[in-house]
């Protein structure tokens, strides 16, 4: 068994590893086993000086951020996952509650760095509160899509903030429905919100995200992370993007018309119920894993969860990849997966 088989947990987006277990070369594949916008903010060509020289924090990155997220108390870090794994090392042993659905790598962080742990449904969480230091939410939830109000957020917040306790929610995949966003509340005390430039800019592999919180924290969370933490050419892209509005507006409304495309085809494909966000849709089958593989066999790689058993869809990026996916899906509905 390898490091990473032991250590680390599996994602989307393993593309090379499909194509040889199932002997399809990686562009002959559809992937769809990621929530990333498949049309990401278009990258210009940087100058030189971007790769040359040490990251510059008065690049106007955090001016930039600070204006898109409606938020002054931010700090840039090397994608939401990097304050995720930060973030259970800052607290000494507690409980913490935790999605017992939802991004795996929150409850696989905060495990290892010895706290104990609950695995809550929404419904349990009011009663569970009075037990609890760290509360840690998805909105939506990633990936059943499930959503949580501003008032009840800030509710729980004013709670566990009684106890010196804290309310971390994440809100990766929020970008499409902005007001939704607990950042505006930061600087309180308790409240961390975690946002990531890789899901609705579509810009995943440079590794950037931004953490609102109060500056105590957040001074803890530069001093455990240290400098630099996003390279030139990223902090350069980040500023870029977050300052384009017009692409942004354009692109809410484009994905919430795939988003309902998406959500027609498995609806007329599937009895089972759908349930997702603007950047993927997600569907609840004991018969996920046989669909898994069959739509892999076909050259369409999809994101399985096993508990419960679930299989989530990402966006295709073209037209052409709507048609081969929805051929696909017309030729397995004829068939039994009992």
């Amino acid at each position: 068994m390898s490091i990473e088989t032991e250590t680390m947990l599996h994602h989307g987006g393993r593309l090379l590893q499909a194509a040889q277990r199932y002997q399809r070369p990686a562009d002959q594949w559809l992937d769809l086993s990621t929530g990333i916008n498949p049309h990401g903010w278009p990258v210009p060509d940087l100058a030189i000086d971007h790769w040359q020289r040490l990251p510059d924090p008065d690049d106007g990155l955090l001016a930039a951020a600070r204006a898109y997220y409606q938020c002054q108390n931010l700090l840039e870090v090397a994608g939401s996952q990097a304050a995720i794994q930060a973030l259970p090392r800052l607290r000494s042993a507690c409980r913490v509650g935790v999605p017992s659905i939802g991004y795996a790598e929150h409850q696989h962080a905060w495990s290892l760095a010895g706290h104990r742990l609950q695995r809550l449904d929404s419904d349990q969480i009011d009663q569970a509160l009075e037990q609890l230091d760290v509360l840690v939410l998805i909105n939506p939830n990633n990936p059943t899509g499930e959503r949580f109000s501003v008032e009840q957020l800030l509710e729980w917040q004013r709670k566990l903030v009684m106890r010196g306790g804290w309310l971390i929610v994440d809100e990766a995949f929020i970008d499409c429905q902005p007001e939704q966003s607990l950042l505006r509340f930061c600087p309180r005390p308790g409240l961390i919100v975690l946002r990531s430039i890789g899901k609705f800019f579509g810009l995943a592999g440079i590794r950037a995200g931004f953490v609102g919180a109060d500056l105590a924290l957040l001074d803890q969370l530069t001093q455990y992370l240290g400098p630099w933490t996003l390279s030139g050419p990223t902090r350069q892209v980040c500023k870029l993007a977050l300052a384009d509005s017009d692409w942004q507006l354009k692109t809410r409304c484009r994905l919430r018309d795939d988003q309902r495309r998406l959500q027609a085809l498995l609806t007329e494909t599937f009895v089972e119920p759908v349930q997702g966000t603007e950047l993927f849709q997600t569907l609840a089958t004991a018969d996920a894993g046989e669909l898994h593989q069959r739509l892999a066999r076909q050259g369409i790689l999809l994101r399985r969860f096993e508990q419960p058993s679930q299989i989530r869809f990402g966006l295709p990026q073209y037209e052409a990849d709507w048609q081969r996916l929805q051929s696909v899906l017309t030729s397995l509905s004829q068939i039994s997966f009992t």
